[in-house]
């Protein structure tokens, strides 16, 4: 079985064999009970009376090597108990209370991290709208586009600049394909790296502005180039032609400040001098924040066709362990932080036996924010759970997609383009 079978080691039992330290699983799905999740340990008389308020007829099952204390048996406890006498007296009074604050608890805080996703799932929209329009036009009317280029960037890291707090979201399903993917990935993780080093509004619009258009050039040079993952000398001539048509593109647009085209030029650089075009050491940090993240993004999506996708916690790995040479270290520190221990889109298995897909990095970086997966919901209306709210319930390690079975991938779809933006909590003025 699977790992994340939830029925593995799982005992039926009775609503009358219910005690404190139990640890149990009501095969319910999460709208149909109070708790924030429907495997847990049984931690006090109120969370036994609120469960046997549950519809649990043959969906009651116990762990054993979970749970802290034996099972009873049924017949050992139908005898009264100090505890059973209580739940009998305060239940008429207690049970009902309990049951609409737990449900009202959970709803409350479901909805905020919906509310959250669907703010950025929104904004998100917005922004590829405008970013493809900007790659196809900037061309043939940079001006235009860089106007667009401009007001994008401006009311995002405005917007970021101003937050109190701001969280990075992996999005649902996108449709489609095209460079905004990566140039609005990479302009999002950018601003969050920006601020997290204090970079001003003006340097964080700057930063923005070069992360949407790095690589717009690439719409002059052949497309098989970008699709090969080893390159003769004439062809990787013809790849690092695209710096240049970005370049131009935005300085022919009027609207790129000389610290963004800065950015934009440098951000193939390396802090070991490996990089190009010139081999300089000492970029300044923008064009060093967006350099970390554009190697970040593609090596989750790669261009190149024979060139395998990592799960974000082997791109971490790859740039920490192999690639640290070519970035500031303190901005690695940091995107590491940012993105945490398990990043967006890690595939997990949690302690309860269940499978998830990180969709947000937590406060505690081992405590993120997931999307549980449920084959019997579809994946717009599964569970997602702040596992900083759920005590009881920690990862257990990471999962490969490539050992998941072909049904649960179909579910997930770890293949598809993934997409992140922001959510942002506003400063009080």
């Amino acid at each position: 079985m699977s790992l994340w079978d939830k029925s593995v080691g799982a005992i039926p039992i009775f609503p009358s064999q219910l005690v404190v330290g139990l640890f149990v699983w009501f095969d319910l799905k999460w709208s149909e009970h109070p708790f924030l999740s429907n495997r847990m340990l049984i931690k006090t008389a109120e969370d036994i009376a609120i469960i046997r308020t549950l519809p649990l007829v043959g969906r009651l099952y116990c762990f054993p090597d979970k749970s802290e204390v034996p099972l009873p048996s049924p017949v050992a406890e139908a005898e009264p108990t100090p505890v059973r006498r209580t739940l009998r007296r305060a239940a008429p009074l207690l049970v009902p209370q309990l049951l609409q604050d737990q449900k009202k608890a959970k709803s409350d805080l479901l909805i905020q991290q919906k509310m959250a996703g669907a703010a950025a799932d929104r904004a998100w929209d917005l922004a590829a709208r405008l970013t493809r329009d900007i790659l196809l036009k900037i061309a043939v009317a940079p001006g235009q586009a860089g106007a667009k280029v401009q007001n994008l960037s401006t009311d995002t890291a405005g917007a970021v600049a101003d937050a109190k707090q701001v969280t990075l979201h992996l999005l649902g399903q996108k449709s489609g394909g095209g460079q905004q993917f990566h140039a609005i990935n990479t302009m999002t993780l950018s601003l969050l790296l920006g601020k997290r080093v204090g970079l001003s509004r003006q340097a964080l619009t700057d930063l923005a502005m070069a992360a949407l258009v790095h690589d717009a050039g690439k719409a002059e040079v052949p497309v098989q180039i970008f699709t090969l993952a080893h390159r003769n000398k004439h062809e990787e001539k013809q790849y690092r032609q695209h710096l240049e048509f970005s370049l131009r593109y935005a300085t022919e647009s009027g609207k790129f400040s000389p610290e963004a085209l800065e950015i934009l030029a440098d951000h193939h650089e390396a802090m070991d001098g490996s990089g190009w075009p010139t081999g300089k050491k000492d970029m300044g940090v923008g064009a060093r924040i967006l350099t970390l993240v554009d190697r970040y993004d593609r090596l989750c999506a790669p261009e190149a066709v024979d060139v395998a996708p990592l799960v974000p916690m082997e791109a971490l790995s790859t740039l920490l362990r192999r690639e640290s040479s070519k970035f500031d270290p303190a901005l690695l520190g940091f995107l590491i932080k940012l993105l945490g221990i398990y990043p967006p889109g890690t595939l997990v298995q949690l302690s309860d036996g269940s499978l998830g897909q990180v969709v947000a990095p937590g406060v505690d970086s081992l405590k993120p924010t997931v999307l549980l997966y449920d084959p019997l919901t579809s994946k717009e209306d599964a569970q997602v759970l702040a596992l900083d709210h759920a005590d009881d319930l920690k990862i257990m390690a990471a999962i490969r997609p490539d050992s998941l079975p072909q049904e649960t991938l179909a579910w997930i779809k770890p293949e598809q383009p993934q997409a992140f933006f922001m959510s942002t909590q506003t400063l009080s003025r």
